[in-house]
């Protein structure tokens, strides 16, 4: 009997759990189910999602595409009334429709591409005059409405745009306080022939931007307090042939400016007080062979700035009380002549050279004036290696010498004048050794050796005059075995 009933209570027991079994599997049927269903109804809601979004594109792209193809018809207007409706138009579509900003800002651009009315200039006649006007005044409103996008102040900025100016002819327009952040930027065969065109205070960060082959001929151009700080900026082969052209203050932080193969051939142009701590600085390959270019108090504290195979032909370049205080900079191969007019002058005097490296290895010398009376070398390592004396007048006059080392090894003097009156060695190391003296006139009259080292070892005396009356030695080392 006992068996028995343990035997029934077993078996209720087991149907009590296959029926819990049964309810348990119905139900995870039934929520495995249920996700399905939610699955599908998130992946139908998604799918109807993308849908509207993609309609709701195509609408919005409908909506812009019209007054877009209506603007640029405007701009393409022989009215100058309706050119300008066309201008505002398309600068507002770029500013609501950032996914073709960058296509209405080009219609913009290629509008300033466009030539000039062929009446256009002073020769225009009485009746051609107002088209005159009212072109240019489409075109100044098109340069005002971009320069407003590239200020740190505007609401909507185009700062990363590409901008392409290629050969337009400025003749003013106000760039101050712009920025260039990213994108490609030119200027390339730019004309800036009159007015005044102004960069000042400008910011360089990391575009890409071209004035290469650009023609600076008149006006007032001014770069000054412009700061660049990143990206490629290019004045290549460009010419200076008139006017005035600032960069003073302007600050080469960064990135790589290049003025190589340039040209100055007139007017003025300015880096007075500008600075260059880093990135690279290149004139490698210009030509300055009139006017005025001055580096008076600019600064070189690192970085590489290269004057390399540049030539100084006439007219006047000063680096008067320049401070040389850190980074490379290179005048090797340079040369300074004048063989027409001999009014080349090329300033160094009250310069200041404490720190880096300043190399004038290769320099020909062969008929400017060339000034570094008063100049301190006080860290540097300045070097005249193999640099050529052969005309002209170069003044070390009033110079001093107090560490550091400057190196006139191999240096070739063979005609002109070259003085040292009244330097002063106090420190360091001045070395003539392997210098080849054949010709000319050199001058230590008065000059004061107190401390460092002096020498000419090796140095040859074939010809000419090496003048050391008056000088006065009393502390330095000096080493005078001559072939």
């Amino acid at each position: 009997m006992r068996g028995s009933r343990a035997s029934k209570a077993v078996s209720a027991h087991d149907s009590v759990g296959v029926v819990q079994l049964v309810f348990d599997a119905v139900a995870g049927a039934a929520a495995l189910v249920a996700l399905i269903i939610a699955y599908r109804r998130h992946k139908a809601a998604e799918s109807i999602a993308a849908l509207h979004r993609a309609n709701a594109q195509l609408e919005h792209t409908r909506l812009y595409n019209q007054p877009f193809t209506a603007a640029a018809a405007q701009i393409g207007d022989e009215k100058a009334a309706i050119q300008l409706a066309g201008v505002r138009a398309m600068a507002g579509l770029a500013d609501d429709w950032p996914e073709h900003r960058q296509d209405c800002v080009d219609v913009l651009c290629a509008y300033l591409r466009r030539p000039s009315p062929p009446d256009s200039g002073q020769g225009a006649s009485p009746e051609g005059q107002p088209r005159v006007d009212s072109a240019r005044e489409v075109r100044d409103t098109v340069t005002r409405i971009i320069i407003a996008h590239l200020r740190p102040v505007a609401e909507v900025s185009w700062q990363s745009l590409n901008l392409d100016f290629t050969g337009v002819a400025f003749d003013g327009a106000d760039f101050s306080r712009a920025g260039f952040a990213g994108g490609k930027v030119s200027f390339g065969g730019a004309r800036f022939s009159s007015g005044q065109v102004s960069f000042a205070d400008a910011e360089f960060s990391g575009s890409q931007v071209s004035f290469a082959d650009a023609e600076f001929s008149g006006g007032q151009v001014s770069f000054a307090g412009a700061e660049f700080s990143g990206g490629q900026v290019s004045l290549s082969e460009a010419r200076f042939s008139g006017g005035r052209v600032s960069l003073s203050r302007a600050r080469f932080s960064g990135g790589e400016v290049r003025f190589s193969g340039a040209e100055f051939s007139g007017g003025q142009v300015s880096f007075d007080e500008a600075g260059f701590s880093g990135g690279q600085v290149s004139f490698a390959g210009a030509e300055f062979s009139g006017g005025e270019v001055s580096f008076a108090a600019a600064e070189f504290s690192g970085g590489q700035v290269d004057f390399r195979r540049a030539r100084f032909s006439g007219g006047e370049v000063g680096f008067r009380r320049a401070k040389f205080c850190g980074g490379e900079v290179s005048f090797g191969r340079t040369q300074f002549s004048d063989l027409q007019v001999g009014l080349g002058f090329a300033g160094f005097s009250g310069a200041e050279f404490s720190g880096g490296e300043v190399s004038f290895s290769g320099a020909e010398f062969a008929g400017s004036r060339v000034g570094f009376g008063g100049a301190q070398f006080s860290g540097s390592q300045v070097d005249f290696g193999g640099a050529e004396f052969s005309a002209g007048k170069v003044s070390f006059a009033d110079a001093t010498f107090s560490s550091g080392e400057v190196s006139y090894r191999g240096a070739r003097f063979s005609g002109g004048k070259v003085s040292f009156g009244f330097a002063g060695l106090r420190g360091g190391e001045v070395s003539f050794s392997g210098a080849s003296f054949s010709g000319g006139e050199v001058t230590f009259g008065f000059a004061e050796f107190s401390g460092g080292q002096l020498s000419f070892v090796d140095a040859e005396l074939s010809g000419g005059r090496v003048d050391f009356r008056s000088a006065r030695f009393s502390g330095a080392g000096a080493s005078f075995i001559l072939a």
